[in-house]
Formats: C-alpha cells, structure tokens, sequence
C-alpha cells in the first residue's frame, strides 16, 4: 500500500517539532558552556550546534541521536588551543579529524561499539544522569562558576562534590527562586497538565519552563532592581549589529599549517576520542530507542567525519554524538532525524536573528530543565532493574558509574568493560566444568569454551578421584578446549591405571578438539 504525505509529515509536526524545541533550549547553554571551558570563541560552540544538527543529523543513520560539541573533549581542545600558534590551526586539525574519521567508517571500524556490554552502557546513562543533577544544583541556584556542560569531576583544584558545597554559600535569592519555580513547572507539567491534551499536549515542558523563568528575571528586574540577575547568570550569546557582523564570527582554517606536528597529533587525537565517544552514544541511544532501531555504526562515523569537516572549515569545536541532547531529544517524544536536523535550524535562526531575545533566558531554567532530564536517566527504578537481574548485570553498572562519576566519561567506560569482561570469563569459567558423582562413579562434563583458566580445577578434580573408580570425560559439548586442558586429561588417562581408575572419554564426532589419537575412544553411550 502507496504511503500517503500525510503519514511521513504528522509525526514530524507532531513529535519532532516540539522534540527539537526542547533539544534547542538544551543545546544553546552547551554549546556555549563547552566554547567557554575550551578557552574557544563562544560563537565556535554554536557553529558546532548548528553543523552538528543540520549536517550530521542529515547524513547519520541514527534517527534519534543528537550530534554537536562534547564536554569529553574539553580538556582535549583547551590543551590544543593552548599549544597552537592561532585558533585557526586548531581548526585544521578539526578538519584532519574529520577525514581520519571518514576514513574509519570507510574501514568498516564502527563494529568496536557492539563490543560494549548494555550493562556498562545503561551505567554509562545513569551517569550522565547523575553528573547532570549534581553539576545543574550549583546553577540552579545561581552559583555559575563552572561552565554550563562541564562532565568532567575534576577542575580547577575543585570537583563535582566541593562545587555542590560552595554553591550553598554563594545562593542568589532570585536565582534560586527562579530555578525552583522552573523545576516544579517541569514536574508539574509532565507529570499532570501534559497528558490533558489540547494545548497542554503541544506545548513542550521546558518551552513553558523557559518563558516562565524569563518572564519572573524580567518582572524581577523592574520590581526588584537590587536582587536582579546579572549577565553571568544568564545566556549570553555574541550579539552581532549587522548581517556583516554575524559573518565575521566565522573563522577558517589556515592551510599553511600543515607541516605543524601539532596540528597532526590534535587531528588523530580527536579522531579517536570523538570516534569512541560517538560510538559509545549511538550505542546509548539505540538503548534509549522505544523503537529499538539499530544504528549503522560505520555509517555514523562517515557522518561525524562529514560534520568535523564542516564545522573545522566554518571555526567551529570538534563534534560526537552526545548523549544529553541525545536522551533529552527522545525524552521529548522524538520519532525521527528531522528533530535533530530542526534543532540545528532553530540554533542557526535564533543566533542570527534574535539572540538578543535569548539573552534573557536565566541559566537557573535551563538548570531546571537538565536536572529533570538527568533524573528520567538515573531513576532509582533502573538500579533497582539491574540490582533484580543479578550480580552480573550489576556490578560493571555500578563500577560504571561511579568510575564516569569520579573521572571521565571514556575512562569510566574502559573500567565497566573490564570489570565486565572479568564476569563474562567468571560466568564462562564456572558453566565450562561440570562434575557429579554417584559413590565411586564420577562424571566430568566440558561445556562452551574450556579455556586454560579452567585448567587448574580440572586438574584438581581429577586427583582428588579415589582410587579403584570409574570416570567418564564427556567433552562433546564443549565448542573449544585448550590445549593446555586437553594436555591434563591426556596425563591423567596415562597414569590412571597405576591407581585402578578406569578413564572413558567422549568426543565430538564433527570436530577436531585436540586429543591424541592414541587416546582410546568408547563408542557413544
């Protein structure tokens, strides 16, 4: 049956519209926020914004990941910055990242993502979560010392948790007040007056979130002059006089730059980090999905290849999939790309006709917004979900997020996929050996993958047999057996006679598993 325009553009106008709206409202303090603590231009971190919605939201195979400037690279960039002779070398190597990257999903290297356990990967989300609350507090009630989008714990001599505890002492009244009304606005809101359908349904959560904390700084402002909001503590985006002015905040890169050492090791740096971190999302998100659509890993480099590209040439920040715009866009009730792509509009047509407007949206709002994404993230339902589904499940989640919450985002990973890795091998080494016995009769079962870990216990096993018994090896169950165990077994059937022990062996008849010929076998029993 012929598909109708009508099915293609409801859910858009219906979905994606307002999902974009709210993954605006989120991005713009972001993108600003990452700019800031990577000592880049401010504008840099809305080009970011805008490619990443519009191009890599065009290009991915993902239909709900959200793409732009990424706080795991913040420390990344400012060190670069730091070291180049100007910001337009820093941008070649944006550039030089993009094509190593294009050059990854050509080599098919986007298959390292399905390698990362869920349970590492619903840690990883919890902790984003958790980072949002705890770093969205301090800004909630006006303290605004660190960077809006920070995920790092560590900064300045400080961290997430002595942040939280200064924030106490330096409150803004109007701030907090702010920041609480908008809080409650988004519980309020979703929880009640949203499913009421009719205007209520329309109209996004943390749009009527934005237009009640900006309407209480400006009736503040005129009612109370001397609690008013100071500029840190609300957007601030370059403001540009003339449709010239708004051109001149794009920066290119500068070729002559090439033979820069530097410049080459920033390139494949970023490659790798933005990869991983890109791959690592898609991967969350395709978690997130209600849908469970699956991403095309490769695909997805080729895109974020395209989008640095893009945004190294405009002087925008290096780009990856992110997964708080990512988890606030399906939150938001996203269906399709388009809200990504539209996110990106919206970000392009607010910085160059009205950031005058965005100007006055308090940073306590978008506080509010992102403490009530990072709680739908790391509800107490989904520990108690993995905690119920066994220690195996969650014990590299919890290693997960606390190892995100007390370094980074990629260092946390690669501890969660170790302490995986230890409990898959625990689970293949425990299943691998099966051995009952009936008095003097024993029963040596090998089972899946009988690995040189597993060489230790056999061995054991079979020297505490008392003399005078029988044993039967049944190793036609077991997929792979190491040499090392089938060197054990072969031993042990040498010298058993001296102790009467009478050894029977079973093995495949469809593969070769290692075994001697010399090793007599019984006919199947």
């Amino acid at each position: 049956m012929k598909s109708t325009g009508k099915s293609t553009v409801l859910p858009v106008l219906s979905a994606d519209l307002p999902a974009a709206l709210v993954v605006f409202l989120v991005a713009l303090p972001l993108c600003l926020g990452i700019a800031l603590g990577s000592q880049a231009p401010l504008f840099a971190g809305l080009i970011g914004g805008i490619v990443g919605g519009i191009v890599i939201g065009t290009l991915s195979g993902s239909q709900l990941s959200v793409s732009g400037p990424a706080a795991g690279l913040t420390a990344i960039v400012a060190a670069a910055i730091g070291k180049m002779p100007v910001y337009e070398a820093f941008l070649l190597s944006v550039v030089i990242g993009g094509v190593i990257q294009l050059l990854l999903g050509m080599l098919k290297a986007g298959v390292l993502g399905d390698y990362i356990p869920s349970s590492v990967i619903k840690g990883m989300l919890a902790a984003i979560g958790l980072i949002l609350i705890l770093k969205q507090l301090p800004h909630l009630v006006g303290y605004d010392a660190d960077f809006e989008g920070d995920e790092s714990f560590s900064h300045d001599g400080n961290n997430t948790f002595s942040d939280l505890i200064q924030s106490v002492g330096y409150i803004l009244p109007w701030a907090a007040l702010i920041g609480i009304v908008s809080l409650l606005v988004q519980i309020l809101w979703e929880k009640f007056l949203g499913n009421r359908g009719g205007l209520f349904r329309i109209l996004p959560a943390p749009l009527v979130v934005v237009l009640i904390g900006t309407w209480l700084h400006l009736w503040g402002t005129r009612q109370f002059p001397e609690l008013a909001l100071q500029s840190q503590h609300l957007v601030e985006i370059p403001v540009a006089t003339s449709m010239s002015g708004f051109f001149s905040f794009f920066i290119f890169p500068d070729v002559q730059f090439l033979t820069n050492v530097d410049v080459w090791i920033t390139g494949v740096t970023l490659a790798i980090v933005a990869s991983l971190e890109s791959l690592l999302c898609i991967e969350a998100s395709d978690e997130l999905d209600p849908y469970k659509r699956v991403t095309p890993t490769n695909r997805e480099l080729k895109a974020q290849g395209v989008g640095n590209i893009v945004s190294g040439m405009l002087g925008g920040l290096p780009l990856t999939s992110v997964i708080v715009r990512t988890s606030a866009n399906i939150n938001a009730g996203a269906r399709t790309k388009w809200a990504a792509i539209f996110h990106g509009v919206f970000l392009l047509l607010s910085v160059a006709l009205i950031p005058e407007l965005l100007n006055m949206i308090p940073k306590a709002s978008l506080a509010a917004i992102l403490i009530y994404t990072g709680y739908k993230l790391a509800k107490p339902s989904i520990f108690r979900s993995l905690y119920q589904n066994g220690w195996d499940q969650f014990v590299p989640f919890l290693v997960t997020v606390l190892a995100i919450l007390l370094t980074d985002l990629l260092v946390g990973i690669l501890i969660g996929c170790c302490i995986g890795l230890f409990f898959v091998m625990r689970s293949n080494f425990r299943s691998a050996v099966f051995v009952v016995n009936d008095e003097n009769r024993y029963l040596f079962r090998l089972r899946k993958d009988v690995s040189f870990l597993n060489k230790p216990i056999i061995k054991r096993k079979l020297e505490e047999v008392p003399d005078d018994s029988f044993i039967y090896i049944d190793a036609s169950r077991a997929d792979f057996i190491d040499r090392d165990v089938v060197e054990v077994i072969e031993d042990f059937m040498l010298h058993a006679p001296l102790r009467n022990i009478r050894v029977e062996l079973k093995r495949s008849n469809f593969k070769d598993q290692g075994f001697s010929a010399a090793i007599p076998v019984p006919d199947d029993h």
